[in-house]
């Protein structure tokens, strides 16, 4: 067996494990610091919204020396201030978006590129996508996120307990606001592709949340039928035993995403990939850290709040000092042994104690010669 599998078998078998839920505050306050990052970012920079949502012109052009840097410069002067993006194409050509161009001024900017470029007229590809479509598509992405928040939450609700559906509708807004403002930061274009990598992610993020909830539900059953752990404790056992699991799940959908990325669009120059490769990139970590820092910890927090989790937990304390206590006798009576001897009977009590025995003590045959019934002689 592998190291790793090793490792693995060992946290599901509960031999080692790492306390998830005891650190829960510094993973609460990591969160926090990502997401208002991600919030300032998207106020200060805002989105790079594609012209699928603003609307304008895309010209596409065949094979051209121009660089990228100089056909954004001449793309900008010949729209009159309309702000142009640029993309160098894998064959040598360039992709020139301009936003909020409407059909009549696409004419004489295809005219204009044409001459900086010093390519034909005819073989310049111009597509126009009015701001309306725009609206439309932004639109029914709202209401297909809405749509999707809502039957996470129900089914989660039938299928676990509302504390669980609660904290993974939580654990989904702190990975949508998370892939939001890196976008915000980075400065990447919004486009379709970037709804659907949204999308993506949140069915990912769930997967991982869900897969931890049900070892959860199985591990605490009947949690307050026993008094080994307390709720928080099952709770950190359920991460550990999966977490192997989540860490090669998630390595293995980052790699594909990562080629996506930085092969496909750094170094092939395939800058359309970067809108999709990103959201999948960014959604893919945040919602692994989420399904074991943010998501597992919360159902704990709130299902310790719980009467009959708050009197399990004070039972397994209880216990836990009781046992604690019974193993500090010996010690003590070790210390005070020759100054304070003890009888037979007390010796034993404290052997018992030390050793764990419960019930009657049993007590040598030596210790009942002279006491039984008499022999029948008599002097």
């Amino acid at each position: 067996m592998s190291k790793l599998g090793n490792i693995g078998a060992r946290l599901y078998r509960g031999e080692v494990g790492y306390d998830f839920i005891g650190k829960r505050k510094i993973w609460y306050g990591i969160s926090i610091l990502i997401t208002i990052t991600a919030i300032v970012g998207l106020a200060v920079r805002g989105l790079n919204m594609g012209i699928e949502f603003s609307g304008g012109a895309v010209f596409t052009t065949p094979k051209t020396s121009v660089s990228s840097a100089e056909a954004e410069h001449k793309a900008e002067a010949a729209a009159e201030g309309h702000q142009a993006v640029v993309q160098k194409l894998g064959n040598g050509g360039l992709r020139i978006q301009i936003s909020e161009l409407d059909t009549e001024q696409s004419v004489p900017v295809q005219e204009a590129l044409a001459k900086d470029l010093n390519v034909p007229v005819k073989d310049i590809n111009t597509q126009l996508v009015g701001p309306s479509w725009g609206e439309e598509i932004a639109n029914k992405a709202w209401m297909g996120l809405a749509i999707f928040m809502i039957l996470v939450v129900i089914y989660l609700a039938i299928a676990f307990e509302w504390r669980m559906a609660l904290a993974a509708l939580i654990a989904l807004i702190h990975d949508l606001t998370i892939t939001v403002g890196v976008y915000a930061l980075v400065g990447f274009e919004v486009t379709p592709g970037t709804v659907i990598g949204l999308l993506t992610i949140l069915g990912y993020s769930l997967y991982d949340t869900v897969v931890v909830f049900d070892s959860l539900k199985e591990a605490s059953k009947d949690a307050t039928k026993q008094t080994r752990f307390t709720y928080s404790e099952l709770a950190n056992r359920s991460i550990n035993s999966t977490l192997v699991r989540s860490i090669n799940t998630t390595v293995v959908a980052l790699l594909p995403v990562a080629g996506l990325l930085f092969v496909g669009g750094g170094l092939l120059g395939a800058g359309m990939l970067n809108d999709i490769s990103l959201a999948l990139f960014v959604g893919l970590a945040a919602g692994a850290y989420s399904s074991i820092f943010i998501a597992t910890p919360l159902v704990a927090d709130l299902k310790e709040r719980d009467p009959a989790m708050k009197a399990l937990a004070k039972r397994v304390r209880a216990k836990r000092a009781a046992a604690a206590a019974k193993a500090d006798a010996p010690e003590r009576q070790d210390a005070v042994g020759e100054d304070a001897p003890q009888d037979a009977d007390d010796a034993e009590d404290t052997a018992a104690a030390g050793s764990g025995m419960v019930g009657q003590r049993n007590q040598p045959a030596s210790r009942n010669r002279g006491r039984g019934r008499p022999s029948g002689k008599r002097r």
